[in-house]
């Protein structure tokens, strides 16, 4: 009982950083491993995908209503993420994922550097392309970011985000919203992995994906409310919690 109070509540946090600007992992990843010691790895990661896909899709349902996104864009750049996760996921089975453990925190780093010394990055919303040229733009992210969320995975909602702010020219709020439309579809074809092999706690998904909708029910709300410039503090946040998470990952443990 005690264990699934400590995920449910690890969970809710990770919903409301999901739903600001992605990174929910960071939480709820290590709070699984830290209550359930002797579980397969396996297991923990298809759980945590089982309870955050539900939080990510209810903050892109939140979004939709209060950001006007261009849909027909997107949603075929969706799918191209969905299949890239698919061939991710794949692909590390052939391929040890292992050396990218210490090029993420300086390629991270470098993230945050270009964001610090851009003041006006992402506070205005000024798409640079439109038609055609947009859903190419997109579905060359979602299919680049949806392939390393398939084979390794850390860092994917901040990686969408920066790159829907640098290259299409969205402000923060807009490329938080368009993240989690994207973030949903690797999510589920990673649970789908993850469930055919039987590695999710169905039982412990379920109570954990409540408090995860609550979680992004809130964060957007909170995004919602204080616009890009709040998300963009949330993103230099998450970044840097980012860089000191891989860095002990990758040079210290």
């Amino acid at each position: 009982m005690l264990e699934t109070l400590i995920v449910a509540l690890a969970s809710l946090l990770a919903g409301f950083i999901d739903a600001v600007v992605g990174g929910g992992g960071l939480v709820l990843v290590p709070a699984l491993f830290g209550v359930f010691p002797q579980a397969a790895p396996a297991t923990l990661f298809g759980t945590n995908k089982g309870a955050s896909i539900w939080g990510t899709a209810w903050a892109t349902g939140q979004y939709a209503r209060r950001v006007e996104l261009n849909w027909r864009a997107l949603l075929p750049a969706a799918a191209v993420a969905l299949l890239g996760s698919f061939a991710g996921a794949w692909t590390v089975t052939l391929v040890n994922p292992s050396f990218l453990r210490r090029a993420l925190p300086v390629i991270l780093l470098l993230v945050l550097i270009y964001t610090l010394m851009r003041k006006d990055l992402g506070r205005h919303h000024a798409p640079r392309f439109s038609g055609r040229q947009e859903t190419l733009a997109a579905g060359a992210i979602g299919l680049v970011i949806g392939f390393y969320d398939g084979f390794f995975g850390p860092g994917t909602g901040s990686f969408f985000v920066f790159l829907f702010v640098r290259l299409l020219g969205y402000d923060f709020l807009h490329a938080s919203a368009t993240s989690k439309l994207m973030n949903t579809a690797t999510n589920f074809a990673a649970l789908t992995l993850f469930a055919f092999k039987g590695h999710v706690w169905w039982h412990l998904a379920a109570v954990m994906a409540v408090t995860n909708v609550l979680g992004s029910l809130i964060g957007t709300r909170v995004a919602l409310a204080r616009g890009a410039g709040f998300v963009r503090g949330m993103f230099i946040t998450v970044v840097s919690a980012l860089i000191l998470k891989t860095a002990w990952d990758a040079f210290l443990r």
